[in-house]
């Protein structure tokens, strides 16, 4: 487990460049996250690390020697350290590489972002307990948590090619949507009750061999870093579809991550320890280690800003409508990894486990609009006098993250930003 610091993580550490000195940035020297860029929307992919406003062009600074994010990804964890320790050393102020680096630096707002890696899977689970258990009442007050719940780590397979990195542009899915009481038919419409929900994103840095499950002792060796992501949900497709097999159609149609992937590496000095409430059973051997106790979980503050056409018209910058904490998780990062494989499920590199919708215990604290307006039951009052139960067309979501502790230099994870677009009717047959 990456759970020690070193001098990668020395709060006084500063970079020739001032941005990355700025105290509100995201990306100080003591992050340095990977992502892939293009310089045009017509160039390849390379390979960079965000440092205050700018990129970072790995290759050509020399550092490393290939374009091919996997191939990083899949690298031992003490090679991946080995590079976090030379990106630094490059970049910190009195380095003797900072003329010839400064060659291979673009500004962030000039360059086009695309998806951290090739995602090959996407499986989403349901380890925020405080959404489950709010979502669960909605439809079961008396059980709001099945069985299940605390023993495993529920899931399900997602799909990966409609993952986009962020900024994106979500247009508003057709669906089935139940008819207005028992005996009528559904009908094919546009959903109305598009929402958002608030997850982080760990992607998988080396996979297993098929028929070989991963100890927990061994899980975070085979994790590279984690991303914001947003899991679009149209409500109202998914629960006429979701019985009995789960979600399709109305998961589906988008999901959005942020584009900078902050390696457990930078997440160090975050670390807490995964400990159940009394009385609550521990988990079973195959998903329990002594270091996971203590210091399996994240403290990721996290938050959510929705920004309306209409705000934005008017140089609004959106109203957040909560903000809650990743280490509220019922089950980690390594737990989610290590269930996922304990059937000799194969793994591979770039992989992406959504952790489910990060909510907090307070009502306010829901990380989606289904628990915010109670099933769309209340209608959210917004600060320009707007209202909201879900999403309308034009409605900006933005999804924020960071890490803070006394004695370490504050980093985020960027922005997660997604814009609904209004529905396109379908090709009509014939």
């Amino acid at each position: 487990m990456s759970t020690r610091t070193d001098e990668t993580h020395d709060p006084q550490l500063h970079s020739w460049l001032a941005s990355a000195n700025a105290p509100e940035t995201d990306f100080p020297i003591q992050n340095l996250p990977f992502g892939r860029f293009r310089r045009d929307p017509a160039a390849p992919l390379r390979i960079g690390t965000a440092i205050g406003d700018q990129v970072l062009d790995l290759e050509q600074a020399g550092l490393i020697a290939t374009q091919d994010m996997a191939q990083l990804m899949q690298a031992p964890p003490g090679e991946r350290a080995a590079l976090r320790w030379v990106i630094s050393r490059t970049l910190r102020a009195g380095s003797s590489a900072q003329t010839r680096l400064r060659q291979a630096l673009l500004p962030q707002s000039a360059v086009h972002m695309a998806l951290p890696c090739e995602i090959g899977d996407y499986t989403d689970f349901y380890a925020g307990i405080h959404h489950a258990r709010a979502v669960g009442a909605l439809l079961r007050p008396e059980t709001p948590l099945l069985p299940n719940y605390k023993w495993l780590p529920i899931g399900y397979h997602g799909r990966a090619s409609s993952i986009d990195a962020s900024p994106s542009r979500v247009r508003r899915p057709w669906g089935q949507r139940r008819g207005p009481d028992a005996d009528a038919p559904p009908g094919f419409k546009p959903s109305a009750r598009v929402d958002y929900e608030l997850e982080l994103g760990w992607f998988v840095a080396r996979g297993n061999a098929r028929g070989e499950p991963i100890p927990m002792a061994e899980a975070e060796s085979h994790l590279f870093g984690v991303v914001l992501f947003n899991d679009w949900s149209a409500r109202d497709i998914q629960g006429w579809e979701a019985q009995p097999l789960g979600p399709f159609l109305g998961k589906s149609f988008a999901s959005t991550v942020s584009p900078w992937i902050v390696t457990l590496e930078a997440l160090a000095p975050f670390r807490l320890p995964a400990l159940r409430p009394q009385g609550d059973p521990q988990p079973l051997p195959y998903l329990d280690s002594p270091a996971n106790r203590a210091a399996g979980a994240f403290d990721v503050q996290l938050e959510v800003v929705l920004q309306t056409a209409a705000m934005r018209a008017a140089g609004h910058p959106g109203d957040r409508l909560s903000a809650s904490n990743a280490s509220d998780s019922y089950w980690t990062a390594a737990q989610l990894l290590a269930h996922h494989a304990s059937n000799g499920c194969n793994l591979r590199a770039g992989d992406l486990l959504g952790t489910g919708t990060l909510s907090g215990p307070r009502p306010e604290q829901g990380g989606s609009l289904l628990e915010l307006s109670q099933g769309g039951q209340r209608r959210l009052k917004l600060s320009n006098g707007e209202e909201r139960s879900f999403l309308e067309d034009g409605d900006c979501v933005l999804l924020r993250g960071h890490c803070v502790r006394p004695g370490f230099r504050r980093i985020g994870l960027g922005t997660c930003v997604g814009t609904i677009e209004a529905a396109v009717p379908p090709t009509a047959a014939g």
